[in-house]
Parts: C-alpha cells; structure tokens; sequence
C-alpha cells in the first residue's frame, strides 16, 4: 500500500539479486514521493505551501516545482478542467462511507470560489509555490500515481531491469515484453462488474490508466454520484462511466483520464485528437463505447 492504493511492481531480468534490488528501489521511490506529495502529512511540502495559502511563497524541491509547473500546463491545456487546487474540496465529499447527506450548496460554493489555477503562483529565480488566496489547497489525487509510477519505472531502468512494470493502483506503466518476449497484455476492467474485463489489448512502452465512477462513489436517494468533482461546479460529475487512457507517460495519461471524464464524450474525444501518441476509448452511462482514432473497437 503506497499513496493510499494497492501498488505492483513486475521486474524481469537473468539475475534476481538485480530484480529483487530494483523492485525495492522503485518502493523506495514512490515512499519518498508521498512524503514530498502528500496533502495528508503535515510535514510535506505541499501541506507547507496549503499552510501559507495568501500568507507568502513557499520554497520547494526542484521536483515538486517541476510538477506544479506541469501540472499548470495541463490546466491550460484543458481549460481549467484539470486543477490540483481542487483539494480546497477535500472536507465537503468525502467517498469513505462516512457521508449520509448531499452536501451544502452553501460549502460547496465557498469551497469552489476558491479553486483556480490561476491563482497558483510560480516563482522561478526562487523556487517558490505561492497559493494566492486564503483557504486554497493543492493537491495530486489526479496526476501523483502516474507521476510516481514514472519515476519509479525510471529507477528501475537504470538498474537494469529493461522489460518491467509498475502498476500505481490502477495507473498502468509497461515497457519491454513479459517473460514470454512478446508485448504486455492489459485488461480493461467491467465498470460494471469488479471481477471481469470487456477488452484486452496489447502495449508496448505505454501506461494506461482508467477513471471509472464504480471504485469510489456516494447514494444519496438511489442516485449515485461519483467521487471525480468537477472544479467548476464543485459538484460530481455524470454521463460517463469510465474513461481509459493510452499514452507513453504515465503522469499525462493520470491527469488525462480524469479530464477527459469531467468533459465529456464530444469534447475528450476532441481533445485527444489533437495530442500526438495518444488514445482513448470511452464508456458512458448507457454502456455506449467510443474511441479516438488510435483504436479499433472492432478488433
């Protein structure tokens, strides 16, 4: 358990001593990830800039500003669709069984005035994270897996393991072939059966990651509605049961698949249209499938 998921790591080499190695690195990594990431740990650099939000600039590691900084970079490019200042939303749904009523229109609109990309503030020369307004959080529930499974496939590579993969709850990064030599084969699960899959497909160097409405979700008077919250409306998002994402990095892939469910079909499948080496099938409440033109659902 890292990151609050269940995480694999698949390594494969002639010599196990390397296997065993590399396996524990790549958990060394993800751990040391958290630490940095976490919204959770009062001692994590992202709790530290939270905890100075309209009070001053916080000074961060290269790679966290790095990961802000890309982080924006999709916020732009979807519109202000994906926003880790979302995390201001953290105390109103809450997806552990704990809520029993709909939230209050009220605190959902307070908490949603105070989520915006825009207002996180980069600082270069200093390397400093500043989070213009009182009471904004950041937060990487929608980017951290695919980041860290990144890194830790990186790890792994450089310690010798060529064909591997790190599976970061359900963010899935493949490269090289499994002990058969031929490509990884990866499942699609059933969004509406746990225990079964509706398409299996092959990948080479490739994460796949889905965001799906059945893993975490409330019932509020037969209604269910799923824990990926629209930034805008503050309020969780309908029409689509799953989205699945095939993309060389798993980072981009882990922010994509929670995009491209909060746009919609028409739109998402606008969107990855347009960006090189990556594809989509999608799944919507009526059971409908669509995909970019990457993919054959025929075959």
């Amino acid at each position: 358990m890292l990151m609050g998921s269940r995480f694999e790591f698949v390594a494969s080499h002639v010599d196990k001593n390397v296997v065993d190695s590399a396996i524990l690195k790549g958990i060394d990594e993800v751990r040391r990830l958290e630490k940095m990431i976490s919204s959770w740990d009062t001692s994590s650099q992202t709790s530290q800039v939270n905890e100075m939000a309209g009070i001053r600039p916080v000074k961060v590691d290269k790679e966290l500003f790095e990961l802000v900084r890309r982080s924006l970079k999709i916020s732009k490019l979807t519109d202000g669709v994906f926003d880790i200042s979302y995390a201001s939303m953290d105390k109103i749904w809450k997806f552990d069984g704990s809520m029993t009523t709909f939230p209050d229109s009220n605190l959902v609109a307070q908490s949603v005035s105070k989520i915006s990309y825009e207002n996180i503030l980069l600082n270069e020369k200093d390397q400093t994270i500043f989070l213009k307004n009182e009471g904004m959080k950041i937060g990487f529930g929608a980017i951290g897996k695919g980041f860290a499974a990144n890194k830790a496939k990186n790890i792994m590579q450089q310690l010798g393991i060529q064909n591997g993969m790190v599976n970061a709850g359900g963010d899935l990064l493949a490269w090289g072939t499994n002990q058969n030599n031929i490509p990884w084969t990866i499942k699609i699960g059933d969004p509406d059966k746990k225990v079964s899959h509706i398409a299996e497909i092959s990948i080479d160097n490739q994460a796949v990651v889905t965001s799906g409405n059945y893993e975490k979700f409330v019932i509020f008077d037969d209604v269910k509605y799923s824990h990926i919250i629209h930034p805008k409306t503050g309020l969780p998002v309908k029409g689509i049961k799953s989205v699945t994402i095939f993309c060389p990095d798993a980072e981009l892939a882990d922010a994509l698949a929670t995009s491209v469910f909060i746009m919609g079909v028409q739109s998402g499948l606008a969107l990855i249209e347009q960006l090189h080496l990556i594809d989509v099938i999608i799944i919507d409440d009526n059971n409908e499938w669509y995909s970019s033109s990457g993919i054959n659902l025929k075959q």
